[in-house]
């Protein structure tokens, strides 16, 4: 059954911020990602286990899917996503010191230089807790996350792939959150696309391309193989493939969602990210 969290691509074009509002698809992408990035800050400062902060993100991406970034500002729902996954998460931390560091994070200031009893303070955590309950109409008391990461361990486990290979995917599904693929496809197809990028990252310019890497059966099926030839081995590079056995129509969700993952790496300072240096030149 079709989740109610899984949106069509055309969805992106039709959420409320484009529809509603002066938006455009890309200046909406790109503030999603700078809502996530804040997200994330927050709950690394608050010392939150990623588990949560993933959590967060997704919430994050789906209150956009029903709520303009017009009419919410980000780093509000952000905050909010974070408060509401120190409960769920079981990682409870408490209202006045999420918005002490989120003040902290807004200001730039260190937050040992913001007093918890200050007007400011006072002020977020009303914005927080009035945030909260329109997350939680948007999501509709709907708290369960799926996430990719589970399923990238499923394949590092099937498979023993170079180190490097597991280093990259966990890194690139991290910044996956970055992008709204975690409400345009299922975490099966969000991991694959992960693991395929970073096989052809650490494996080289010169090594089987993506389209090769996610083709529904490998490129030399239909061809006979030489007599003086021994059989192939099976081909590592299109093990995500294989493993989940991906029909057509999945093989091309897993080519949409490396166009965006790729579309957000050309995006990227190099300074401030290098490493995704190497995806950039996939």
């Amino acid at each position: 059954m079709q989740s109610q969290w899984v949106f069509p691509l055309s969805a992106l074009q039709q959420t409320p911020s484009v529809v509603t509002s002066s938006y455009s698809v890309a200046k909406e992408l790109y503030d999603r990602s700078r809502g996530v990035e804040f997200l994330f800050r927050l709950g690394s400062s608050l010392g939150l286990p990623t588990s949560a902060m993933f959590t967060a993100a997704t919430w994050f991406h789906r209150f956009f899917m029903r709520f303009s970034m017009e009419d919410y500002h980000r780093q509000d729902v952000a905050a909010s996503c974070i408060f509401l996954a120190t409960k769920t998460e079981e990682c409870g931390r408490k209202l006045r010191d999420v918005a002490r560091v989120c003040q902290a994070k807004i200001t730039g200031k260190d937050v040992s230089l913001i007093h918890s009893e200050s007007p400011e303070v006072d002020q977020l955590q009303n914005v927080i807790l009035l945030t909260e309950e329109v997350l939680l109409e948007a999501l509709c008391f709907d708290f369960v996350v799926p996430s990719p990461h589970a399923e990238l361990i499923d394949l590092f486990d099937a498979y023993q792939e170079d180190s490097r290979v597991h280093d990259y995917a966990w890194s690139i599904a991290h910044d996956s959150y970055r992008t709204p693929l975690c409400v345009l496809f299922p975490p099966r197809i969000i991991a694959s696309a992960c693991y395929v990028l970073a096989q052809r990252a650490v494996d080289g310019p010169h090594s089987a391309s993506l389209d090769a890497r996610i083709s529904a059966s490998p490129p030399s099926a239909s061809l006979p193989t030489p007599p003086s030839h021994k059989p192939a081995s099976p081909d590592a590079s299109r093990f995500a493939v294989e493993y989940y056995g991906f029909t057509e129509d999945d093989v091309a969700k897993v080519s949409d969602a490396l166009s965006i993952l790729l579309e957000y790496y050309s995006a990227q300072d190099m300074q401030n990210a290098p490493h995704a240096a190497p995806l950039t030149m996939v």
